[in-house]
């Protein structure tokens, strides 16, 4: 089998490693435990996630044991990597909310039976920590000079530095070296915002018991101008089907720029690279192809076969050529009626979506209808031809039931 260092580095995965060429030759002679942390800061993992997990699954597959860190104590803090300003600081109650969803949704990427991975969380060791001699035993192995020069605290001097945050980089070294000792964890991984801290672990863990670890980040998750992927209007992209739809999930992915198609495909699906460049190179209306793919192929590993399928065929029942149309309940509208406006409860009625205008105000106020992927949150709105792409539009009613609606 190759070396996973070498399929991570064709992927597109690899950013910055520690002891680079001692690192592939460890991955490529034996079965290394490695870890990736996760802050429960809120109650769904996103698509900046995945990149993470995408990378837990090719490490699994290549015969490694992940260690899913649930940051059920650093949750309590909060990385100050990346963000302008503190972030808001959640309860105990939040914290181990989040942590139990967290938990669902890795157990559908991630193996997590006898001798495979493995899932802690962090407050087993952070919460009951005694403060003396945690600053003895750890704390004098930091030098402040080096942590106020590490870009995670560099960009937050200026706007100011809670002393909370400051020892956030301490406590996920800490993390490094917990795991070493009770798993003989050897490797840490995360997102290229991660090296000052992973860089910290590794080195506590040489100073205090002489042992060999080593760190290796991964790129976020960004398009070709350098902007953070996974977020829409309406918010972020999540992995829970509750709230981001599969089919909103699915047109995320089908949507994305023409440039950002290749470098998605290798980092988000299991596709050989070989296809992933010749789907990658397609131009013109044929790209559409490879977002198709694309779409499919990151939906099929979230959400399940079926539902990619049902998000592809309402795709295509709306955008396409109109093969799949049977397959989506559709209703016809006279086309000077929608010129004129109708009100949208009058619509959904008709539509057979709702019995009586009452259900349709109580599902709108609940946030359960959706307009050609934007919520409806009037239950007043008139909707005229402007709303409608190609004499078609696409109304989903709560997370599954979809209807089309076409002119005449």
């Amino acid at each position: 089998m190759s070396n996973v260092y070498d399929v991570l580095l064709e992927r597109g995965y690899i950013d910055q490693a520690t002891h680079e060429e001692e690192l592939r030759e460890l991955l490529g002679k034996e079965k290394v435990t490695f870890y990736i942390g996760f802050d429960p800061t809120a109650d769904s993992l996103h698509v900046g996630h995945f990149i993470q997990i995408m990378v837990m699954m090719h490490m699994q597959r290549h015969g490694h044991r992940p260690v899913a860190l649930l940051g059920g104590g650093t949750g309590m803090v909060g990385d100050p990597s990346g963000k302008t300003e503190m972030r808001k600081l959640l309860t105990k109650e939040s914290v181990e909310k989040n942590i139990e969803s967290f938990k669902k949704q890795f157990s559908r990427f991630i193996d997590f039976g006898p001798d495979k991975a493995i899932m802690v969380n962090n407050a087993d060791w952070l919460l009951n920590l005694n403060y003396i001699d945690f600053l003895r035993e750890v704390g004098r192995h930091f030098s402040i000079n080096r942590m106020i020069a590490a870009e995670c605290y560099k960009n937050r001097l200026e706007k100011g530095l809670t002393f909370l945050e400051f020892n956030y980089m301490i406590m996920q070294s800490y993390d490094f070296l917990e795991l070493y000792r009770r798993y003989n964890c050897k490797l840490q991984m995360g997102g290229s915002d991660q090296w000052s801290n992973i860089i910290g672990g590794v080195e506590l863990i040489r100073r205090i018991d002489g042992g060999s670890a080593y760190g290796l980040t991964f790129k976020l998750l960004t398009t070709s101008e350098g902007k953070k992927m996974g977020k829409t209007e309406s918010g972020a992209v999540w992995l829970d089907p509750q709230k981001t739809a599969p089919y909103d999930f699915y047109q995320y992915w089908r949507n994305v720029d023409d440039k950002d198609v290749e470098n998605c495909l290798a980092l988000l699906t299991f596709l050989p690279m070989e296809e992933v460049k010749r789907l990658g190179s397609l131009e013109g209306s044929e790209i559409n192809k490879a977002k198709e793919v694309l779409a499919y192929e990151v939906t099929k590993l979230v959400h399940g076969e079926t539902e990619a399928i049902n998000a592809q065929k309402a795709a295509q029942a709306l955008f396409g050529a109109g093969k799949e149309e049977g397959s989506i309940p559709t209703t016809e509208i006279e086309e000077s009626r929608i010129e004129a406006g109708i009100d949208i409860l009058t619509l959904l009625q008709e539509a057979g979506l709702i019995p009586s205008k009452s259900e349709g105000r109580r599902l709108i106020q609940q946030g359960g209808i959706t307009l050609a992927e934007k919520k409806v949150e009037d239950f007043n709105l008139v909707v005229t031809k402007e709303h409608f792409t190609d004499g078609k539009l696409m109304i989903r009613k709560g997370k599954k039931v979809y209807h089309l609606i076409k002119l005449k």
